[in-house]
């Protein structure tokens, strides 16, 4: 896993490149995921995730990788596991023109990027998709945070084309007796494609308990919860082409660790 060891490289260099007053705030999670429903690939899936996000001087950053165990089970392509990755960070023009620049509901411009990589599903390579495009943070009643990027997306192997892509990405928190309810998550959505690659939708939410509040731990440190990942489209791969369902209606168990 080459790409996968890079990406952590990639992500332990930045951290280090941004110390001192960079970085403004950091937080680093390993989420344990066991789940069914999943389509393409075998139908029972164990993931363990690793995700880092930051704040720093010209916008924020976040990365995360997915390790993926198929429960034993070989996918189509003779793996038994996986992994995917992105890196993705933005830059900020409140905090590269040193002004407020919000109008409205809208708090921050940005210039979005992300890096997809993969390993394991869809062929032996899946993404290596470079995004670029711009992105706004939202000021939404009640929620930690909404954020909005829109992205052209480029296959950097050739095999797919260009496509335009939709993400939402959002948190909200709130107390609930000793513990807190967190109910976070994304959505993807592939509008066009010039290739191969077909128009998809991913939306993928979690809702979680502060398990470890409940235990005198630090707040935020220990959660736990359920995961529901609906992605109608697989991998860009349209339901019914060669003979497979890839409307995927996924629910998972989720714990999570926060450093």
């Amino acid at each position: 896993m080459n790409r996968t060891l890079l990406s952590v490289l990639l992500c332990s260099a930045t951290t280090l490149s941004f110390a001192g007053d960079f970085i403004q705030w950091q937080d680093t999670s390993l989420t344990g995921l066991y789940g069914t429903g999943f389509e393409v690939d075998p139908e029972t899936q164990e993931t363990l995730t690793i995700e880092y996000a930051n704040g720093w001087k010209w916008g924020d950053f976040f990365w995360f990788n997915d390790l993926v165990y198929f429960n034993g089970d070989e996918n189509g392509f003779g793996n038994k596991t996986s992994y995917y990755g992105e890196i993705a960070p933005r830059f900020s023009f409140n905090k590269m023109t040193g002004k407020d620049l919000s109008v409205a509901f809208v708090k921050d411009w940005l210039i979005a990027t992300c890096y997809e990589y993969g390993h394991g599903v869809n062929g032996d390579d899946y993404g290596h998709n470079l995004l670029v495009g711009a992105g706004v943070d939202l000021d939404v009643p009640a929620f930690d945070f909404v954020q909005l990027n829109l992205y052209q997306r480029f296959d950097l192997k050739g095999d797919n084309g260009e496509s335009l892509q939709l993400t939402a990405v959002w948190k909200y928190s709130t107390p609930v007796a000793k513990s807190t309810f967190i109910f976070d998550g994304f959505i993807d959505w592939v509008m066009n494609s010039d290739g191969s690659y077909e128009k998809n939708l991913h939306i993928c939410p979690q809702l979680k308990f502060d398990i470890g509040a409940l235990c005198n731990m630090e707040g935020g440190k220990l959660l736990a919860g359920v995961e529901y990942d609906y992605w109608k489209n697989k991998y860009g791969i349209k339901d019914g082409n060669f003979g497979l369902d890839t409307d995927q209606n996924a629910i998972s168990g989720i714990v999570q660790y926060h450093f």
